[in-house]
């Protein structure tokens, strides 16, 4: 069974569907794996370290022609044109609701799973990539804002004087809000975090971060463990309630993504006009529509004298261990997919299993 990996094609994607390390176990269970050559170049990891894990480099053209195609993000119409019928593609679909390329993928006789689709479930946690992409997002954004922020995130004393810890605000405890907390205590920050699910007060604290605690009149526990959408009128309370929490914020990372919806505006342009000369706000939901409406996708703008990081790809630059952790979710998705024979591996039917029925777009 073939497996084909395309170089991503997305300006500024550096990451790629597997490693030399993942590759080399995939060849030993069977596998014929066929990778684009310099696919791996921008996330560090050469053609010759994959031919030397028994990876076959072919033109771009081969990777389309594979049995299952391996991707991070969503694919070009070009790209979705050239999945041959029959094959199984696995990526980052990106998208909710109707998708007229998937949906044409779908009439190639393309069977398509979507990554972000995985459930969440115990038995699913080591295919998860939304957490293991989004607990990187989270780390490399605060080092984002530690680099933007022109003064010190822990108390410094020195014989010269001392200097006052940053206050940081975390919005948002998910996954990539944890990994924010986590991050920002550990370089010595003063951290304050909210989320409007209750029950991660107890997650907050945990890391050694304070829980920002405001009376909506109601929850925003979601299903499957997210966050569900507020009603207008506690939207409205909860942006006059953090308003004071966030103009005190020398940092500010947002994080409160919901899922197929815009991303809800906590930080109003009067907050960030209230906040500190030279205080920095990485909005992590920028390619939602952002949690702060000064928010720019892709730029860093500066108003009323706040730094405002609006990246969409956080990941891409961590690209070595972005790979690593896509690349070892989609192999442990590839076990519970096949079988093993004589022959080499041998595709299962995918609507038996709960993971995979999950996972499937259907027509």
């Amino acid at each position: 069974m073939k497996l084909g990996i395309p170089k991503e094609s997305i300006p500024g994607e550096t990451r790629v569907a597997t490693t030399p390390e993942v590759a080399q176990k995939l060849v030993k269970s069977g596998f014929e794996v066929l990778l684009e050559a310099g696919a791996g170049a921008a996330a560090h990891y050469t053609d010759a370290a994959y031919e030397q894990a028994g990876v076959k480099l072919v033109e771009r053209g081969a990777c389309f022609d594979a049995d299952i195609m391996l991707k991070v993000r969503r694919p070009t119409d070009d790209e979705a044109a050239a999945v041959r019928a029959g094959a199984v593609y696995i990526g980052l679909l990106e998208s909710c609701g109707d998708d007229p390329l998937v949906g044409r993928m779908l009439e190639q006789g393309v069977t398509v799973l979507g990554m972000e689709r995985m459930p969440r479930i115990s038995r699913a946690q080591s295919m998860d990539a939304l957490s293991s992409q989004s607990n990187i997002a989270g780390y490399r954004a605060v080092i984002e804002a530690a680099a933007c922020y022109g003064r010190f995130f822990p108390m410094m004393m020195t014989s010269a004087g001392s200097a006052k810890p940053a206050r940081l605000v975390v919005l948002g405890a998910g996954v990539a809000g944890l990994q924010a907390i986590a991050t920002a205590r550990r370089l010595g920050a003063d951290v304050h975090a909210y989320d409007v699910r209750p029950e991660t007060k107890e997650q907050i604290e945990s890391l050694g971060a304070k829980a920002i605690e405001l009376d909506l009149g109601e929850s925003g526990a979601g299903e499957g463990g997210y966050a569900r959408e507020l009603s207008d009128e506690a939207k409205a309370r909860q942006q006059q309630l953090l308003a004071d929490e966030l103009a005190k914020a020398h940092v500010i990372i947002t994080t409160a993504l919901i899922p197929c919806r815009p991303a809800p505006e906590l930080i109003t342009e009067d907050v960030v006009g209230r906040m500190r000369e030279g205080s920095i706000i990485a909005d992590l939901a920028a390619a939602n529509g952002g949690n702060c409406k000064l928010t720019e996708p892709d730029q860093v703008v500066v108003r009323h004298g706040v730094t405002i990081v609006g990246h969409t790809n956080y990941p891409a630059m961590v690209p070595a261990d972005a790979s690593a952790f896509y690349a070892k979710n989609v192999a442990n998705l590839l076990e519970i997919m096949v079988d093993k024979s004589d022959s080499g591996p041998v595709l299962r039917d995918l609507s038996e299993d709960e993971i995979t029925k999950a996972m499937l777009v259907e027509a």
